[in-house]
């Protein structure tokens, strides 16, 4: 198969003119007339999965290798590492970044993952109806998602209302219109401006909301790669920190 097949067809699922301004979803290395014999779904890319990939195979990643442009590729950085190997081993990369948490990944997570009914998804933020005290909605997100350890700020003890942002979206807060606020990456001053607004914010970290990309990526393409005799790898992405 090439390249471009799969790729059209990605694009029926999640078009990737829906990404924002500023993301760089879509090919990020290979030629749309290459060809690849198995697609693995990673959250990331690090060198260790890539030493394990097959010559000619297809990664899908929902975090871009690269989002700014290169000025020099001299195999000092993380991106620059990356490259030098997937072009040594003739391995393809798509990401399905911004396009596919607009279209897909909040919604999976909010209802798939944490489990939540009535909800609402619009753009980058799901809405959900709930009725829970905030001690007990604490508990059942680290309960769900696994997190060691939980970092939250506290408005309010009823719960009527939460809003849900996979990965980093404190830059949303602005138009949050909820009593709690689920979201990764919350900063000091980031839990300020909650406070002021009396929304309450639970932190359920960037990688472990997001990690659930490649069971939903697959779930999405399994019955396509079956039909075209492509072999589907679900890749086991690490989070880079460790919590003592």
């Amino acid at each position: 198969m090439k390249i471009k097949q799969i790729y059209d067809y990605l694009d029926s699922l999640s078009p990737f003119d829906t990404q924002e301004k500023w993301d760089n979803s879509g090919l990020i290395v290979g030629s749309f007339d290459d060809e690849f014999n198995n697609v693995i779904i990673s959250l990331d890319l690090d060198e260790e999965l890539l030493e394990k990939v097959e010559p000619n195979s297809l990664i899908i990643t929902h975090h871009p290798l690269i989002f700014s442009p290169l000025s020099k590729i001299n195999f000092d950085s993380y991106s620059t590492k990356l490259l030098k190997i997937l072009i040594k081993k003739d391995i393809s990369l798509i990401s399905m970044h911004t396009n596919i948490d607009k279209s897909h990944l909040n919604y999976y997570v909010a209802t798939n993952v944490l489990g939540f009914n009535n909800v609402m998804s619009e753009e980058f933020v799901c809405n959900i109806q709930v009725d829970m005290n905030f001690e007990d909605l604490e508990q059942y997100i680290k309960n769900r998602l696994n997190l060691p350890i939980l970092k939250t700020t506290k408005t309010k003890n009823n719960i009527k209302k939460l809003a849900l942002t996979t990965g980093s979206g404190m830059s949303l807060i602005g138009q949050i219109d909820a009593d709690c606020f689920l979201t990764g990456d919350i900063k000091y001053h980031d839990a300020m401006e909650a406070k002021s607004r009396d929304i309450s914010l639970i932190d359920i970290g960037h990688y472990e909301s997001e990690q659930h990309f490649t069971t939903l990526m697959m779930g999405l393409i399994e019955n396509y790669l079956k039909k075209n005799q492509i072999k589907g790898i679900i890749a086991e992405s690490k989070t880079p920190f460790n919590y003592k």
